[in-house]
């Protein structure tokens, strides 16, 4: 693994190879092969969980960590990418974070530096977010310990999501059934996934329930926020009704309560589970850096 881009050009052994060396972190059985390493955190888009979760991972393995600001970077007065990323390598940086509103400019990127230095994807556009789907499978593991053969309900804006798609691609390679359930608007055609438009159905069965925050920063026009609140939101009665006792609530964040799941939801035994994600998450990205950055685990 020179990179992290996407899942899908990772094989199962190399997903599996961070996980085990995540579980070893969170066990305090591994030790860091990256201190001293120099990491750049280029983020365009607002973050907390990532940017928060990536700074702990970094601080915990010893690695130096330096915060790129955007807004106060010569990306304003017209310095491409790849000239900002080819002059941090010069300066001493090892490896950058990129967040980023445009989707396939972390590949680009890779595609044109000429230099050694190791890229991580923290999301690019509607297009990957590979940590995030990485946090996930770990979470999903420590309380199924496979995810073969089982339902997984993702429901909300799966058109504009890139944790939808990097968690369709990783999950499909370990043989999990994949739902997504959104109305019309946003319907995406997605290999290895089967389409719903009726939560019922979607939640019949699921293992595991993923709701998706509404991309409003991506939408190109307003959708009935009402109606889909109705319809998709996630409440206690719905669960009630439709849903297995021991399904497993997810969300990568941030949740807009109220709108795809209720308050109350999120402040019961169900929403433990995605306050566990963001905690999974620092050893996630902690094995993601020592492998890229050190290597020698």
């Amino acid at each position: 693994m020179q990179n992290l881009i996407d899942i899908k050009s990772l094989e199962k052994d190399e997903i599996l190879k961070i996980i085990k060396l995540a579980e070893q972190f969170e066990e305090d059985k591994a030790v860091s092969t990256c201190f001293g390493e120099n990491l750049a955190l280029l983020f365009c888009e607002d973050s907390t969980r990532t940017k928060f979760s990536f700074e702990m991972a970094a601080n915990k393995l010893g690695i130096h960590i330096y915060n790129f600001d955007a807004n106060k970077s010569s990306f304003s007065k017209g310095e491409s990418m790849k000239d900002t990323v080819e002059n941090l390598y010069q300066i001493g940086i090892n490896g950058i974070v990129i967040r980023h509103s445009e989707a396939g400019i972390v590949d680009k990127t890779v595609e044109e530096v000429v230099y050694p230095m190791k890229f991580i994807n923290a999301g690019d556009g509607n297009h990957a977010h590979p940590t995030q789907a990485l946090l996930d499978f770990y979470t999903m593991r420590k309380h199924l310990r496979t995810v073969e053969d089982k339902k997984i309900a993702i429901i909300g804006d799966v058109r504009h999501s890139r944790v939808a798609h990097s968690n369709v691609e990783l999950l499909s390679k370990f043989g999990a059934n994949i739902y997504f359930c959104a109305p019309k608007y946003f319907e995406d055609a997605t290999q290895d996934v089967i389409f719903t438009k009726s939560l019922e159905e979607a939640l019949k069965d699921a293992d595991i329930v993923m709701c998706l925050r509404i991309q409003k920063e991506r939408l190109e026009e307003r959708i009935p926020i009402f109606d889909y609140v109705h319809d998709y939101g996630l409440t206690m009665k719905k669960l009630e009704q439709f849903a297995k006792k021991d399904v497993l609530i997810m969300h990568p964040g941030p949740v807009n309560r109220d709108v795809e799941i209720s308050s109350e939801v999120l402040d019961s035994n169900y929403g433990k589970t995605i306050l566990e994600q963001a905690h999974n998450g620092v050893f996630v990205r902690m094995a993601v850096l020592d492998l890229l950055l050190g290597g020698k685990s």
